[in-house]
């Protein structure tokens, strides 16, 4: 019988966060369509708002642990020698961004929500720079990573962050815009305001998506 491998574990683990990711990221797709259609009540528009963030959690969690199970993935299979001090406060690094994000959803008239959120985005734009670099430096020195297809990979995720980055940059002015559109009824001028914001990040939620599936593709097929 054959044994399963904690690498092959890694793997499987990696193609379920994978699938959260991408697959709750088609719902809140979905609801956000929904939410934008003016012949639903305020208070079903609301509702779906509610269901959109509570689905958002998934791919926000997944992405949380995504940094370190790619990066034991990286150590577990001999592509990058981390040791396990560095591995384990990897996965700290992990568990604390998962509990932060999870805090901000949770609670988001904690007092300290602002500075919970600045702390995030910083730590986004960290990793965003790293696994940048990581793919860069990798594919133009073929070192640390000297298989091309991992180094795209890592590039790729690198992308991704900034995209995710943008979305995030993009709907800062919407939770205001919102406010105004139930305060103040459905209008013209209300609804223009809030599709205004939402379709700015049309865009880089798409690029995400592309983006995602390209680095499924290279992963698998170790294309490049």
């Amino acid at each position: 019988m054959m044994l399963i491998t904690l690498y092959d574990f890694l793997v499987f683990v990696h193609i379920l966060l994978f699938v959260f990711w991408l697959g709750a990221d088609m719902g809140v797709a979905v609801l956000g369509h929904h939410f934008r259609n003016r012949s639903y009540s305020m208070s079903e528009r609301l509702t779906i708002l509610k269901l959109l963030g509570i689905i958002d959690m998934f791919p926000r969690s997944a992405w949380a642990l995504m940094v370190p199970l790619s990066l034991s993935l990286l150590s577990v299979g001999g592509y990058w020698t981390l040791t396990t001090e560095v591995v384990l406060l990897i996965w700290l690094l992990g568990f604390g961004w998962l509990l932060l994000v999870w805090q901000i959803h949770l609670k988001p008239k904690n007092p300290l929500i602002s500075k919970l959120k600045k702390i995030e985005f910083v730590l986004k734009l960290l990793l965003a720079a790293f696994y940048t670099l990581l793919g860069l430096i990798s594919l133009f020195w073929n070192d640390p990573l000297s298989e091309y297809w991992l180094a795209t990979k890592s590039l790729l995720f690198g992308l991704i962050f900034w995209s995710a980055i943008m979305i995030d940059l993009r709907f800062r002015d919407l939770s205001p815009a919102i406010v105004k559109l139930v305060e103040q009824g459905s209008s013209d001028e209300t609804e223009s305001e809030t599709l205004k914001i939402m379709n700015r990040s049309r865009f880089w939620v798409r690029v995400v998506y592309f983006l995602l599936v390209m680095t499924a593709f290279v992963g698998t097929t170790k294309f490049y």
